[in-house]
């Protein structure tokens, strides 16, 4: 959908997977789906990880952040995954049955902290390591486009 009503954007997110496009048809299992026809949000405030990759030295993201209260999205349609990221690896690990987790109230509590791990490898990072300032961090994926009434609107001047 995206691909058909803004090409721009559709382009520009696909080429993060340059060299790893087969991520793109990995299965999101209890959504009957796969990785591209899911829309990632963070459950968490995301400024945390880029002030830590900005520690290091690295350029991130400096424009607004929109948020949305996910407690209005349609749990049939999401799900969380847990994440990992193998040191020295270039993408995040594949996921497994056990990675996902339904949508609820208690489980977004349960992901909504920026863990120890996912800041000190932020903090870390060398000049060509991947940034991957989501890899340790727990993925709500909501199957087909969210619809923008849901979101906040940002604050001006960025996260």
């Amino acid at each position: 959908m995206l691909r058909e009503r803004h090409l721009d954007l559709y382009t520009r997110h696909l080429a993060k997977y340059t060299g790893r496009e087969h991520r793109l048809r990995e299965r999101v299992i209890p959504l009957g789906c796969s990785w591209a026809d899911v829309v990632f949000l963070s459950p968490l405030d995301s400024t945390v990880l880029f002030d830590a990759a900005r520690s290091a030295g690295r350029r991130v993201w400096d424009g607004p952040v929109w948020t949305l209260d996910a407690a209005r999205l349609d749990p049939e349609r999401c799900c969380v995954r847990l994440m990992r990221v193998t040191p020295g690896a270039r993408t995040a690990d594949p996921g497994t049955e056990d990675d996902y987790l339904p949508l609820t109230t208690a489980t977004l509590r349960a992901v909504s902290e920026v863990t120890h791990r996912a800041l000190e490898r932020l903090r870390n990072l060398g000049p060509y390591d991947p940034l991957l300032p989501w890899g340790d961090v727990p993925h709500v994926l909501h199957r087909g486009p969210v619809p923008f009434r849901l979101f906040r609107v940002p604050a001006v001047g960025g996260g």
